[in-house]
């Protein structure tokens, strides 16, 4: 006959429940997200460069939750930064930041987000560095096309406009 006892003893038992309830976060304590992917993106086409970054929601947001994200500048100056609302029935948070230029390869630049609840407490900070691998000098100076039917730029050889000095 088959005895389950002797095959699990109290004790490992116990262990495992601890364990598991351990493993399991409480809903009302820790990180409200968390960075998923990051990456800038080169638009050739439009000649444009921009950070972009997604945030996985890991419990639910407060109504009224507002993201601040502010990214170092490339060329130097003012970081730029953007406000945007945060809707409580988003799964993933899209962060784009204003067409940037002077992006160096292999270079840090600092982006750092503050989650604010309406009110305007401080619910959670991150702080990231991004890195591209590719440097903005091969960009076309100007947009290649334009329009919503991306037609052809007719300026796109023209050297009126000199391209932007970059720091070194």
């Amino acid at each position: 006959m088959f005895d389950k006892a002797r095959f699990v003893r109290p004790g490992v038992s116990l262990l495992l429940v601890g364990l598991c309830l351990g493993a399991c976060r409480d809903a009302g304590e820790g990180d409200y997200v968390n960075v998923s992917g990051k990456i800038f993106v080169f638009n050739y086409r439009i000649a444009e460069a921009t950070y972009l970054l997604t945030l996985a929601k890991l419990r639910p947001l407060p109504d009224g939750s507002m993201l601040e994200t502010t990214f170092e500048n490339p060329a130097g100056g003012d970081p730029m930064i953007v406000r945007q609302k945060v809707w409580p029935t988003m799964e993933k948070i899209t962060i784009e930041s204003p067409p940037v230029k002077c992006v160096k390869a292999n270079r840090e630049y600092k982006v750092s987000m503050r989650l604010e609840d309406a009110n305007g407490k401080l619910l959670q900070t991150i702080e990231r560095k991004m890195i591209s691998d590719t440097d903005q000098s091969v960009m076309p100076d100007k947009p290649l096309v334009v329009g919503p039917f991306y037609d052809a730029n007719p300026d796109k050889g023209s050297a009126e406009d000199p391209p932007a000095a970059c720091p070194a």
